[in-house]
């Protein structure tokens, strides 16, 4: 059971971290760049895709549960 506390818990973190880079990359707009230029730049930084390796273990954790019927 404390497994899925520890895989929720670290998708929360790689979310945490992810989204503080993308809100941090915001400033590309205000340099005049668009914002499909904007959205293939996220795409390829890794450290932004760990908002989304995040919220699909947190996703998994929540769907998976435990056999005894305990969610987060």
């Amino acid at each position: 059971m404390y497994k899925y506390y520890f895989i929720f818990l670290f998708g929360f973190g790689l979310t945490v971290i992810g989204l503080i880079y993308i809100i941090s990359y915001l400033n590309l707009l205000t340099l005049g760049y668009n914002f499909w230029y904007y959205v293939k730049f996220i795409i390829r930084k890794i450290e932004c895709l760990y908002a989304l390796i995040g919220i699909l273990l947190m996703c998994y954790v929540i769907n998976k549960g435990d056999k005894d019927g305990i969610y987060l």
